[in-house]
């Protein structure tokens, strides 16, 4: 298929499993990623962060590779290989010269299936993953967001953390390790994707001898949408300078077509430098050295939040000002400037991003695992084009009610009680 002047392929073997490419036919270099539909969304609660934990553990050795080789093996043809578990997928991927595409790809095909979990690696990993969930402890930014996505979605998986906890950890042993590895890494939950200096066939010549004859696996796993809630939370650090606020309201799902109008709100209230945001709060005020709003989108929900980092004695003008700027969208719509600004700035960021074969080959992923198809940047830059102010002002009333908005907070508070007077909007 060809999408705008992208030439984009797909194939779906017999087992379910997924193949897309693009060539890039100006560069030397492939990125290729193997993509499982699930990630922390998809565990039961005894057993949150075993995707995480298991991304871990298939790079420490397969039937025919010790963790030493598989390191080795990628050092000497230059490449790199990288993974990550996120709510609703976990990604292993590599990036190396066109020449060595091959040997990578048998590299990380053996990671994929025929990990050992041998059981000194699970005791050795255990710790190592429980010194990255106290890492998130001692990091306030990243405590603060943790805090807001379990107040906002609360014992929904989407609450939980992708790295698990302390307990949940500490159950992981082989059998249980293996029994997930074997349910989720079938070839009906992969997505392989491919960018750069290959062709469609060249991809399948190495996907199929390995994939191909593997069984797919009853899925029989149903999701069921978050109920989101207006929570507060706040944990006391005597210890930090700085008091680190995230608040937020619930979003739109990423097949919602509302997402569009959602990515040009957030654009222009706090994600760069002219951004209303860092404009009104650092630049004029000078409350916050770092002051920005973000989205995600899920499958069936989505979030917006905005976090700062200021002193106790200005945290709450801070919040009251963050307030004012969301009654702001909400009373009167955007100017004509700022609209073709984010806009612009949208499209730039969206098409910047694509440069890569790296970027590409997760563009693809993104798109297969969410809309079963690729839809081109052309096609979303149209979208995001097409947003009005009227559509944003709607969005705007829509989002930011007082009764959905949830904040956490984590610093030396000395008695500082958020209360929901303050989110007010």
């Amino acid at each position: 298929m060809t999408a705008g002047n992208r030439k984009v392929e797909e194939t779906t073997l017999p087992n379910g499993l997924v193949a897309v490419t693009e060539p890039m036919e100006h560069v030397r270099s492939v990125s290729v990623g193997i993509w499982i539909r699930s990630g922390s969304r998809r565990e039961p609660p005894e057993l949150n962060g075993i995707s995480h934990f298991i991304e871990h553990m298939v790079f420490k050795g397969t039937a025919r590779r010790k963790a030493e080789d598989i390191a080795r093996e990628m050092d000497r043809v230059g490449g790199m290989v990288d993974a990550f578990t996120a709510k609703e997928m976990v990604c292993f991927n590599t990036r190396v010269l066109d020449e060595h595409l091959e040997t990578v790809f048998d590299v990380l095909a053996d990671m994929m299936l025929n990990p050992q979990f041998p059981e000194e690696e699970i005791s050795r990993e255990r710790s190592v993953v429980l010194e990255e969930i106290r890492m998130v402890e001692d990091n306030p930014e990243d405590l603060v967001h943790e805090m807001f996505s379990k107040n906002l979605w609360g014992h929904h998986p989407l609450g939980r953390p992708i790295l698990g906890t302390a307990e949940s950890v500490e159950r992981f042993d082989r059998k249980t390790l293996d029994n997930w590895f074997r349910h989720w890494y079938a070839p009906n939950n992969m997505v392989i994707t491919a960018a750069g200096n290959l062709s469609h066939q060249r991809l399948l010549d190495l996907i199929i001898p390995r994939f191909g004859g593997r069984a797919a696996t009853e899925n029989g796993f149903s999701e069921t949408p978050p109920l989101p809630r207006a929570e507060l939370a706040s944990r006391s650090k005597v210890e930090l300078e700085q008091v680190h606020v995230c608040l937020g309201v619930p979003a739109y799902s990423m097949t919602d077509s509302r997402r569009y109008a959602v990515s040009v709100l957030n654009n222009l209230l706090g994600s760069g430098m002219s951004s209303r945001l860092f404009q009104n709060i650092r630049e004029k005020q000078g409350l916050a050295y770092a002051v920005f709003s973000e989205t995600n989108h899920y499958r069936d929900a989505g979030m917006l939040t905005i976090y700062a980092g200021t002193s106790l004695e200005t945290v709450e003008q801070l919040i009251r000002s963050v307030m004012s700027e969301l009654r702001d969208l909400k009373e009167k719509p955007v100017t004509d400037e700022e609209l073709r600004r984010s806009k612009a700035n949208l499209k730039g960021a969206t098409l910047l991003s694509l440069e890569s074969t790296g970027s590409r080959m997760s563009d693809l992923a993104r798109q297969y695992l969410y809309f079963g198809r690729y839809l081109s940047p052309d096609a979303r830059i149209a979208s995001m084009e097409a947003v009005t102010r009227q559509e944003i002002q709607q969005v705007a009333n829509d989002l930011f009610r007082s009764d959905r908005i949830a904040a956490s907070l984590v610093g030396s508070l000395n008695g500082f009680a958020l209360t929901s007077s303050h989110l007010a909007c």
